[in-house]
């Protein structure tokens, strides 16, 4: 979720190295890799877990029967700009693409976190801004885990952030579904 420090932190890795030793990873503990470093994530809590597979669910079962896939936390993504290659972990995911690798996606059109104290900065911040770089991605959401509250970051507004909470009814336009916030913390 967050990564305060890297575990290397005198030790650049390629992604190839980075790929070799996540994907054969046994240990139960996640990477993820930005710019050459590698940092651990930290567990999740209940609600956190909650909240992510409510939503993992709704989108599994609306978009049964069409080209889209959401994936859950153990699924990488792969931002490359450039030199500037990243690895994160998103906590929902969905790629409506052939996707080629077994390991990650490079082209989901949605992407969703679950706010914590420990990952909200890097989530709002990092994770918002490499995400954006994604060509194919059309909407950010941020969860709280908490409260009935969520954040969404689309490609069409140009990114601009827009809140939705309790009883009000959101849409996510990118896979087509729309919920109540709330229904999702019950």
């Amino acid at each position: 979720m967050a990564h305060p420090a890297s575990i290397y932190p005198e030790q650049l890795f390629t992604p190839e190295t980075y790929l070799l030793q996540e994907n054969d990873n046994n240990t139960g503990i996640r990477h993820e890799y930005v710019g050459g470093l590698i940092y651990a994530m930290t567990g999740a809590s209940r609600d956190h877990n909650r909240v992510s597979g409510r939503l993992y669910a709704r989108l599994l079962g609306h978009l049964k029967g069409t080209r889209c896939e959401p994936f859950q936390s153990a699924m990488k993504v792969k931002i490359q700009r450039g030199d500037d290659v990243r690895f994160y972990y998103p906590d929902v995911q969905v790629s409506c693409e052939e996707e080629l690798d077994r390991y990650y996606n490079e082209h989901p059109c949605l992407i969703v976190e679950v706010l914590s104290e420990s990952t909200q900065r890097i989530d709002r911040t990092e994770k918002r801004l490499a995400y954006q770089m994604i060509e194919r991605l059309q909407e950010y959401v941020l969860l709280s885990q908490e409260s009935p509250y969520l954040e969404i970051y689309r490609r069409r507004t140009e990114w601009q952030r827009e809140s939705f909470s309790g009883i009000e009814s959101v849409t996510l336009e990118s896979v087509d579904l729309t919920f109540v916030v709330e229904e999702l913390y019950e």
